[in-house]
């Protein structure tokens, strides 16, 4: 009676478990949890051919087959099962703070997205109108001031994030870490955190350590990279993006990532990490 009633409070607690954001090989090699601007779109075609032999035809964030994500209904019980049961090999990829919320700017506020339009539809207009930002436009070739614009969206960003005013923080510039933690949060345990400037080493360790269906080989991958070609180009180096006040706020904003995954906050042109991450404190000040 005390087994079945173990079995039962298992079950239930594994109903209750969730784990947004997470992508998992059809044969279970592998699980990611996914973490915006930080290589997810070339993760995910490395996932999906190291099961297939072959890359997804199209954005992998389109893909409903060949795949399981936890935004697929039937793909949920496979995931936390493997999650709960720690079959699989469970991994995150991290980014420098400062190139990731430029990267951000760019792609989904100065950029044009692939269905051609501005992303989230009126949210461009009202960063124009309530926080005097400029992103040209392609007729004009992107011809605008991108260090003030991108000064002003980052005081956009700092109050969705800090206020969750005007609206709610976006899954591109929210903070690493609030990715990363709802995993831990339910349950979850990543065996391993990398870096994006490192990504063929962190990448490769991956690969060696999942039993995959295909071979990958990491050097011969290709980047996929899908905001690509959309919107203008960085014009200047990161560090003339941020000034002491720009700092300041990426401070404010992104404490623990600089923190955790062993960034220097010190300089935005140093992209590099200055330490080995700690899978035990990530989880530690996560889990809390």
């Amino acid at each position: 009676m005390v087994g079945y009633f173990l079995k039962v409070v298992h079950q239930k607690k594994a109903c209750e478990m969730s784990f947004p954001g997470t992508w998992m090989t059809e044969s279970e090699s592998m699980i990611y949890r996914v973490v915006p601007k930080c290589a997810c779109s070339t993760i995910g075609q490395i996932m999906y051919y190291s099961d297939h032999g072959s890359f997804f035809d199209g954005d992998i964030h389109d893909s409903t087959k060949g795949l399981h994500k936890w935004n697929q209904p039937e793909s949920q019980p496979l995931i936390t099962e493997a999650v709960t049961a720690h079959n699989a090999y469970v991994f995150t990829c991290v980014r420098n703070p400062y190139t990731r919320i430029l990267s951000s700017f760019f792609d989904k506020i100065a950029g044009i997205q692939r269905n051609g339009r501005r992303y989230r539809g009126n949210l461009v207009p009202q960063l124009v109108q309530k926080y005097g930002i400029e992103v040209g436009s392609p007729e004009d070739e992107f011809d605008f001031d991108q260090i003030k614009s991108f000064r002003r969206f980052l005081l956009f960003a700092r109050d969705t994030i800090r206020f969750r005013k005007p609206m709610e923080p976006d899954i591109h510039w929210s903070a690493m870490s609030g990715h990363i933690a709802t995993f831990i949060a339910n349950g979850g345990r990543y065996n391993s955190i990398f870096w994006t400037e490192k990504f063929n080493d962190g990448m490769d360790k991956v690969l060696k350590k999942s039993k995959t269906p295909n071979k990958v080989d990491i050097k011969s991958i290709p980047r996929f990279n899908e905001s690509e070609g959309h919107g203008p180009k960085r014009l200047y180096p990161v560090e003339d993006y941020f000034d002491d006040l720009s700092m300041h706020l990426m401070f404010e904003i992104y404490k623990r990532d600089f923190r955790l995954y062993k960034y220097d906050f010190e300089n935005p042109a140093n992209k590099n990490p200055i330490g080995e991450i700690d899978l035990d404190e990530v989880h530690k000040k996560l889990a809390r």
